[in-house]
């Protein structure tokens, strides 16, 4: 079953990360077994200042945190809101990023583009998510893509 757009609305505000690490604009699409999200790289993001002056790139890793905001975070909530876990007890939780594996590069994201981030479900247990994510342009262009893992944990255990 589809998410609707309060459950959608819900997800958003539970998602930890903020401004000026906040890399998830809105979810355009979710349900059991998939998400899709966006965002739009504003042109005063921190990291251009220095990477790299006079033609700014947006680095491998925060393209890496992109997909992971979206598929891993904004998904793990998700899907535990699924499994019936209340949103006060998620919200208490932080999710530990633990590998990505098989990341590829297939272009770079310059300041002003919107990306569109897909992830789909390869397994969901004992608090592990494990999920095959890509980056888009908005015309479809592949920019990036991999497998990400990361495991929700109560915050007072870190």
């Amino acid at each position: 079953m589809e998410a609707d757009h309060e459950t959608i609305r819900q997800v958003l505000q539970i998602v930890p990360q903020q401004h000026p690490f906040r890399f998830l604009d809105d979810i355009l699409e979710m349900d059991g077994e998939h998400i899709i999200g966006a965002y739009r790289f504003r042109d005063d993001e921190y990291f251009y200042r220095g990477h790299f002056p006079g033609r700014p790139v947006t680095p491998g890793v925060v393209l890496i945190e992109t997909m992971a905001q979206t598929g891993v975070v904004a998904f793990g909530i998700y899907l535990l809101m699924l499994q019936g876990m209340p949103s006060d007890r998620i919200r208490q939780m932080v999710t530990l990023f633990a590998m990505v594996d098989d990341c590829e590069f297939n272009g770079i994201v310059s300041p002003g583009e919107r990306v569109i981030i897909k992830g789909g479900k390869l397994y969901f247990r004992r608090g592990n998510l494990k999920t095959k994510v890509s980056m888009e342009r908005e015309n479809g262009e592949l920019v990036c893509s991999g497998t990400l893992t990361g495991r929700g944990v109560d915050s007072h255990e870190t």
